[in-house]
């Protein structure tokens, strides 16, 4: 079995500017993530209630530790205006040790 990764970057698509800004203050201010890059204009193509559909979105990526990511997730989905919000996680598998430190330092309860 493969060992988890203590970081992870999670992305979620949100369909404003509003609603985005304030996922992201939100998680940052509950230490649920050290830092949220917001980045407008993605076109998300997809698949939904049995037709294609597509929009324009905005892609939050979203900095946080493993041992964070369940309150995260919860977070997101209560925050978030989709019935089904993306949520994804990618492990970060190396990176500067000092930038690593500090998403646990601004993520850590203790």
């Amino acid at each position: 079995m493969a060992k988890q990764s203590k970081h992870l970057l999670v992305l979620t698509s949100c369909p404003g500017t509003i609603t985005a800004k304030k996922i992201a203050n939100d998680l940052v201010i509950e230490k649920l993530a050290a830092c949220v890059q917001i980045i407008p204009g993605v076109m998300s193509f997809f698949r939904w209630v049995g037709k294609v559909d597509h929009s324009e979105e905005i892609l939050l990526l979203i900095k946080t530790t493993s041992d964070r990511y369940p309150q995260l997730q919860e977070r997101i989905a209560s925050l978030h205006p989709y019935d089904l919000p993306e949520i994804v996680t990618i492990p970060i598998n190396g990176g500067l040790e000092g930038y690593l430190a500090w998403i646990d330092t601004n993520t850590s309860t203790e």
